[in-house]
Formats: structure tokens, sequence, C-alpha cells
């Protein structure tokens, strides 16, 4: 049975949301943090916390299934090499999504906001590690398991900025370029996204409409975001991005703090 917020969808919110979904989908192919513009939309919506995460899963798999392929093929990730990450991430967030599912959705009308505006204020004020150069070696395995772990439960019970934290934590854990962490990234990211999904479709918590419709908007601009990492990165979208996501988050912190 669908949700009532399904039946009752304004085409205009619908179009507002694929929108702000598409621009979600460029920048977190680029940088990460795309769930810290489709949380906060989805909840401005007026859906219930519980069903926020679990149809910014689904459009999130799209995204990241688009971005993941795109560094496949490019032959920028190498799935042999990170089994032990693929794994971990896939455990954490099965874990992470059935925790999520047993909150209160009290705890995470409270929690969400503080996430997205600390996670957006960390990408705002730090600065990555630097890239190393020369030859690069493959990667240490044992340091995948935590990594992987930690991350996937991270993504399960929240998410916002995981695409972002995979990147700079295998810059410092690995000899890796930021375009190859980068891969990296996206790939653990649909990882941990499919299989938090899977948790959330078991519970019923996914307006599979909405969801879709945005799902198709990020893949596009997924593919697109990808498609101008691989080419040179973008410092000239990171600052408005994060002022956005910091604007749209303060916004709901005095909605369900000071409401």
């Amino acid at each position: 049975m669908p949700f009532p917020f399904e039946l009752a969808v304004d085409p205009a919110m619908l179009a507002v949301l694929a929108l702000v979904a598409f621009l979600a989908g460029f920048v977190d192919a680029i940088a990460g943090g795309g769930g810290l513009l489709t949380i906060p939309a989805l909840l401005t919506a007026g859906l219930p916390p519980h069903l926020v995460l679990g149809t910014n899963k689904l459009c999130a798999t799209f995204g990241s299934a688009t971005a993941s392929y795109t560094f496949y093929r490019r032959k920028l990730f190498a799935p042999a090499q990170w089994r032990n990450a693929l794994l971990g991430t896939a455990i954490g967030a099965l874990l992470g999504a059935a925790v999520a599912h047993w909150m209160p959705a009290a705890w995470l009308n409270q929690m969400l906001p503080a996430v997205v505006f600390a996670c957006g204020l960390y990408l705002l004020l730090g600065r990555p590690p630097e890239a190393p150069t020369g030859s690069l070696a493959p990667p240490a395995k044992l340091r995948q398991w935590p990594q992987g772990l930690g991350l996937g439960f991270y993504d399960g019970i929240a998410g916002p900025g995981t695409g972002a934290f995979w990147t700079v934590s295998s810059l410092l854990l690995y000899p890796l370029d930021l375009v190859r962490a980068s891969g990296v990234a996206r790939s653990m990211n649909f990882v941990s996204n499919a299989c938090a999904l899977a948790v959330f479709i078991g519970t019923g918590q996914v307006a599979w409409v909405l969801g879709l419709s945005m799902g198709m908007a990020l893949m596009v601009g997924a593919y697109l975001g990808a498609r101008t990492a691989i080419r040179g990165g973008a410092k000239f979208i990171r600052p408005v991005f994060i002022l956005v996501v910091l604007a749209l988050t303060a916004r709901l912190a005095w909605q369900h703090w000071f409401g």
C-alpha cells in the first residue's frame, strides 16, 4: 500500500525535488555530499524522517550506480583490490539501516539536521589531504575492514557526506590520487546505498513515485558530474554547494528544534 504522501504529491513540488536531485547527483559525483541536499529537501517537503531516509536511499542508489560504473569503465576502480572494503561496507550499511528503522521518529527529526549541518561545516572548513604523486601501490587490505564497517554503518543510519568521507579517508589511508579515491568513494557509496535500500524496502519506508522520479534526475546529474570529475574536478561549485546545504539545514534546525 503506498504511503499517503505519494497520493497527494504536488507536481510542482515533484519538479523542484527532481531539480534538487539532479544538482545533488552532479556534485556528489564530483566531491561527495549529495545527500546533504536531498535529505533536507525531502524533510522540507514534509515527509516523516524514516520515509526520508528510505526514499533518499532509493534515489541515491541510482546516482551512485551511474557514477561508480563511469569510474569503473574508465579503469579508475579495481573491485578485486577492494574486496574487504566492499564486504565491510555492505555489512555496516545493513546494520546501520536496521538501527535507523528502530529509532523513534522524534530522535531522527532532531538528529538529521545536526548531522547534515556538521557535515556541511566540515566540508566547508576542512582541507582535503594532498594526493600523492608518483606510482600507486595496491591498497592495504587490513585497513579496509574498519573503514568499510564504519562508513557503511554511518551511511545506513544517516548518510549525508558519506562520499566525501570516503574520498578523504581513502586519501589518508592509501597511496591513491584524488581521481582514484573518488572512484573508490562512488563505488563504496553504491554498495552501502543498495544494502541500506534493501532494509528500507523490507520495512516499507520508501515513497516510490518520489524516489524513482528523483532517482532518474540524480542519475543524469551523476553521469555529468562523474565526467566532470574525471576531466579535472570542480572547485568552482564546492563553496556554493556547501553554503546552500548550510542554509537548508539551518532552516530545518529552526523548524525541528525551535519551531
